[in-house]
């Protein structure tokens, strides 16, 4: 409240001067009670940040560090371990695919090999170490590797009656010639039917 106002509710000029320099000027209750809400506030905010404090105090940052260093050499170690597990298929698939063919079983043969001496291409496949190792184990165990006379071929059998030196035309030219001959009756047959049916 100021001057003008306290003279207006009836109070001398000289009254009004003597409240004002005793009080100063009044402040509405509306704004106190606008101050009193923010200063609840402003507590209740340094209270939560207190508790917050408190919590993070809580915390064992050395151990929490301890964590995360484990965590990391953990997936080191994993990355590790895949690359390395990779690497080995990779391997163990160019050697089988470089072996086709050339040996009895691809699996003991590769198994045999120093892998440690295999260089692959950026394409997948063996460009260094294999020859030499197949080289000596094919003077040392030569059984493992295919040669021509122990690749199997297929061999049909001669039917019976079969000429086996006239191969598979001529017993099939015998066979056609059959086949033509009884069509030829059984039609000359039918076109006899035929005709007496119609006449």
């Amino acid at each position: 409240m100021n001057k003008e106002q306290l003279i207006t509710l009836g109070l001398t000029e000289e009254q009004a001067d003597k409240v004002v320099s005793g009080f100063g000027q009044m402040i509405p209750k509306s704004r106190l009670d606008d101050k009193i809400t923010e200063l609840n506030e402003a507590k209740k905010e340094i209270t939560t940040r207190d508790t917050q404090l408190e919590e993070l105090k809580k915390v064992d940052a050395a151990g929490l560090q301890t964590k995360i260093t484990e965590l990391q050499q953990a997936n080191e170690t994993t990355k590790t371990e895949y690359e390395g597990k990779l690497k080995e298929t990779q391997l163990t698939g160019a050697l089988k695919l470089a072996l086709a063919g050339k040996v009895h079983d691809a699996d003991l043969v590769s198994g045999l090999i120093d892998k440690t001496k295999i260089e692959l291409g950026t394409d997948g496949n063996v460009t260094k170490g294999l020859d030499e190792q197949i080289k000596e184990l094919q003077t040392s165990k030569s059984f493992l590797f295919v040669t021509e006379t122990n690749i199997p071929g297929i061999k049909g059998a001669t039917p019976p009656g079969g000429d086996p030196n006239a191969g598979n035309n001529g017993n099939a030219n015998s066979f056609g010639k059959k086949l033509a001959e009884e069509a030829a009756k059984s039609n000359t047959g039918l076109e006899e039917a035929r005709k007496s049916y119609f006449e």
